[in-house]
């Protein structure tokens, strides 16, 4: 089994193109035999290629970590053994934050768009090695990172506590003390990815809106807006979730999302959710 570095958590096999500081694109091969790659990976694939480019415009003084996204658009899902074509544009970067727009496309066709994000950059030196990343994008951008390393999330464990069918969901989220995953996010600094977050948060909003007196027995995301992360989660945090649902109109509902620990907010976004086929 690989070193979780570059594997349990990296998403970019190979950068085919970079212009310093502008745009790239790269791929990455979605392993055949995990059971699932969410939305909310096929993301943060895309998040992590302007990372790439982010800090080769800044020699690696410092890294974008996720705080704001003002639009993620769902238009496919991406499958196991699909390759994602990834491309971000880069709007500005410097020292203190990278702004950038990006998408995943699969044969040519878009699955989803990034508008408008926005990564505060840290000292890069807090969470990772900078020489063990310099030699890293020299080989994405050269023979290219072995396929086939990611072997999945595995279980987080999720508790709903309070539901009301249709209009509000409250769940508890147990932040796992140890895993694989936090030897690539990050080996300095162990912090729970923005994107697990997200995507645990999204299902329990389709869980929400889940019925007759909502969506109907398979909704599906349409688009995320407002994504907001207010601070690092550690691991074996517990934290608090809640989605509240507006009434649906047409077959659309918007869902506001939170986490909490304790009485602080450290994450939240808002939904927009269809009826399913």
């Amino acid at each position: 089994m690989p070193e979780p570095h570059f594997a349990a958590y990296s998403f970019v096999d190979r950068i085919v193109e970079l212009v310093p500081g502008r745009r790239a694109r790269g791929v990455f091969a979605i392993p055949a035999r995990v059971d699932e790659f969410p939305a909310a990976l096929v993301a943060e694939a895309v998040g992590q290629l302007a990372a790439w480019v982010a800090m080769d415009a800044i020699d690696f003084r410092g890294r974008p970590v996720a705080a704001l996204a003002t639009e993620t658009r769902f238009l496919a899902d991406a499958k196991p053994g699909q390759t994602l074509e990834l491309t971000v544009d880069i709007q500005e970067c410097d020292d203190d934050a990278v702004a950038y727009s990006g998408s995943a496309c699969v044969d040519g066709r878009c699955i989803i768009e990034l508008v408008d994000c926005l990564g505060p950059m840290l000292p890069l030196g807090d969470f990772d090695a900078p020489e063990a990343l310099r030699e890293r994008l020299a080989l994405l951008r050269g023979k290219g990172a072995p396929p086939g390393r990611f072997a999945g999330i595995g279980d987080i464990p999720v508790t709903v506590t309070h539901q009301v069918p249709g209009h509000e969901l409250a769940a508890s989220i147990a932040v796992p003390a140890a895993a694989p995953f936090f030897a690539d996010h990050f080996p300095r600094r162990a912090v729970f990815p923005a994107t697990l977050l997200l995507d645990l948060m999204m299902r329990l909003a389709l869980d929400a809106a889940r019925g007759p007196h909502a969506l109907g027995r398979s909704p599906r995301a349409l688009r995320v807006t407002h994504v907001k992360m207010r601070s690092f989660i550690a691991p074996s945090q517990r934290l608090d979730v809640g989605v509240t649902l507006d009434p649906a109109r047409d077959g659309i509902a918007r869902a506001m999302l939170t986490a909490k620990t304790g009485e602080r907010v450290v994450a939240s976004a808002r939904l927009e959710l269809a009826a399913g086929a």
